[in-house]
């Protein structure tokens, strides 16, 4: 569904001598009033003109997603001076997930492309303007130029700030008390070497302390340089760490933008890090799954549609790893099983959900898969397709990866990482040996929801409905 534009007119209320129409007012007074209307035939009339100004709206910037904070422009499919139908596709925007069309909410022309193609803007931005007549093409161009060179604001310089001066530590009244003497160590070294009564010194240093110079000076020796060196190492503050320098960049290397895909991705990447979380595997016997597949492929049952059928199985039957918890103060039970599942498409990552997996039958969850996939790669997934999920599967078996650790999603209790099915021999009750396929996986979970017995527990249902995959086809 295309997500329409929001548009602003500006209208005003002024005095003007411009052949705009003008509409004068009059009244009626009231004999009750307390003064005579025939009192005001000294004074000129007064007439109020209501100007309503030409109607050049902002094309700005839409939200196409909750998580969105700017968009790009991939392509304006209308050209300046074409004429606008309310509901008409007039650009492309890419978002942080999806390749969206952008319907006009009004008619009129499209005046002026503030934003080109391939360049990116923030939400609510200006983007293009939109005028209702021919005669307002030349304002709305020359308010997109006044806008485009228009210079930022500048701020006054600020006045200098004098820096205060350290004020001397107030003096302490003089008491017959024996007064604590302060000295560095090096300094009471000097005044049993130069038998000084230190009790005597007045200490110059921070808050009196007795200095080794202080010591030279009672006992008459000019103090060394390296004395005095020491002295002011003593009582300076030490100097503040400089920041580490950003490293040259390597000859010959070449830096690449984030796209805005790539942006988003490593915004969650980022939250993740703020989320506890532990991960444990588990090891799956594949033989009567991939017995299963074979029988199911033909009839267009993908692997990843058996795999998130089971996943959502299980999940049913342990509610605690499809919660979420978003705040860290409570933790929400989902009423949908809605599968996440991780693909990787140009520029970026992307999860397509399957809604309600646990609710529709293999065959149809197939063909849903097969119709986010294409629109994934397309990058025409529409927002709740794509940021619905409760739990994620992450499956990198295809490309014969064993085993591997998944970075826990954003508002998600667990993900799942899925390893490719390998011959395994193992050995029996008996101490016989025989040869079992076998895949691992490794679940990170939320420790704040999620604790090692809750998942070992789903692990083991999940195990079960794998290792007897009859139920998939029910």
């Amino acid at each position: 569904m295309a997500s329409p534009f929001l548009s602003r007119a500006p209208l005003s209320n002024t005095n003007t001598n411009t052949n705009f129409t003008s509409i004068s007012f009059s009244s009626s007074l009231s004999n009750s009033l307390p003064f005579r209307p025939s009192s005001f035939s000294a004074f000129p009339s007064k007439r109020r003109t209501l100007t309503v100004r030409s109607k050049i709206r902002e094309i700005f910037m839409p939200a196409l997603s909750s998580t969105m904070t700017e968009g790009k422009i991939v392509s304006w499919i209308k050209s300046e001076g074409d004429m606008l139908s309310k509901g008409e596709s007039v650009v492309v925007v890419e978002s942080d997930k999806a390749d969206m069309d952008v319907e006009t909410f009004y008619d009129g022309i499209l005046a002026a492309i503030v934003v080109p193609e391939g360049d990116s803007a923030p939400v609510g931005a200006p983007i293009g303007l939109l005028a209702e007549t021919e005669d307002e093409i030349a304002e709305a161009k020359a308010k997109a130029k006044a806008n485009s060179t228009s210079p930022p604001p500048t701020s006054s310089p600020a006045p200098p700030i004098s820096q205060p001066q350290p004020q001397p530590p107030p003096s302490k009244p003089v008491s017959d008390s024996p007064r604590k003497t302060v000295a560095t160590p090096f300094a009471k070294k000097l005044a049993k070497q130069h038998k000084v009564n230190i009790e005597s010194v007045v200490g110059t240093g921070p808050f009196g302390r007795i200095t080794p110079a202080d010591i030279e000076a009672a006992a008459g020796i000019t103090p060394s340089k390296s004395i005095e060196i020491k002295s002011n190492v003593e009582s300076a503050p030490p100097p503040p760490p400089k920041s580490a320098a950003a490293p040259p960049p390597i000859p010959g290397s070449t830096v690449v933008p984030f796209t805005t895909m790539q942006s988003a991705v490593s915004k969650n990447m980022l939250e993740s890090l703020s989320v506890p979380t532990f991960r444990v595997g588990y090891p799956v016997t594949t033989d009567a799954l991939d017995t299963l597949y074979e029988k199911v492929k033909p009839k267009g049952v993908t692997m990843t549609a058996i795999l998130a059928k089971a996943a959502a199985m299980a999940l049913a039957q342990h509610p605690v790893v499809n919660a979420t918890c978003k705040d860290g103060k409570g933790f929400t039970y989902n009423a949908n099983i809605n599968i996440a599942v991780a693909v990787a498409i140009d520029g970026g990552l992307i999860t397509p959900v399957l809604q309600d997996a646990d609710k529709l039958d293999l065959y149809l969850l197939s063909q849903k898969w097969k119709e986010l996939l294409k629109k994934a790669r397309a990058k025409q997934l529409q927002p709740n397709e794509y940021n619905s999920g409760t739990f994620t599967l992450s499956n990198l078996g295809m490309f014969g990866v064993d085993r591997f650790d998944a970075i826990l999603p954003p508002g998600q209790g667990a993900i799942m990482a899925v390893g490719a099915s390998k011959p395994t021999v193992v050995a029996d009750e008996d101490g016989y040996f025989s040869v079992k396929t076998k895949m691992l996986v490794n679940v990170t979970a939320d420790h704040r929801i999620i604790y090692g017995a809750d998942l070992a527990a789903f692990l083991q249902t999940f195990s079960k409905i794998v290792e007897n995959p009859e139920s998939l086809t029910l």
